[in-house]
């Protein structure tokens, strides 16, 4: 099914377009927020709610500004940090046990997101190392600016920079497909 075919099945309200969508997507979308907030069942609950705001929101998306997938994951990924700043997260945190940090910190570095099927890494190919790195961090692996230039000692202003000239040539590319 063409990413056109869905969208337009997903405005019909076509159950079985929101079981495909859920079946090609939801792994790439889990591990991004898995990354980011390090909980299993929370990062399931962020996922449902992901797909109920995609499902109510699928009228809004604007091909023009980007594929379904980088819609979705910029929902997703908006939802998993406004539930990592959260109250009762926050509370969540300080009541984990060690044990359960041992077993998300393992998996999480285990996590692979899948993107062949959606067409991302032949477009993420066709950027510069250092762009495709930055790209990477960020939207796969749930960096924010700040803890990526920290953990890798790059210059905040430099990864700016550079998803901001990843950020062009990829509408650039989008816009030739």
């Amino acid at each position: 099914m063409s990413e056109q075919q869905l969208i337009e099945r997903l405005i019909q309200r076509d159950k079985s377009a929101l079981e495909y969508l859920y079946d090609h997507y939801s792994g790439a979308l889990y591990g991004v927020v898995l990354r980011i907030v390090q909980s299993e069942s929370v990062a399931e609950e962020v996922l449902q709610d992901a797909f109920v705001k995609i499902w109510d929101k699928i009228e809004v998306y604007d091909a023009q500004k980007g594929t379904l997938f980088t819609w979705m994951m910029a929902i997703t990924r908006n939802l998993a940090l406004d539930k990592l700043r959260s109250k009762g997260y926050k509370q969540l945190q300080k009541t984990d046990t060690i044990e359960n940090d041992v077993h998300i910190t393992d998996r999480r570095h285990s996590t692979e997101i899948n993107t062949e099927n959606i067409g991302v890494k032949e477009m993420l190919n066709e950027l510069h190392e250092d762009q495709r790195f930055v790209v990477e961090m960020l939207y796969f692996r749930g960096y924010t600016q700040s803890e990526l230039a920290k953990e890798y000692d790059i210059p905040l202003g430099t990864i700016k920079t550079r998803l901001r000239s990843a950020i062009i040539k990829l509408r650039q590319i989008i816009a030739i497909k």
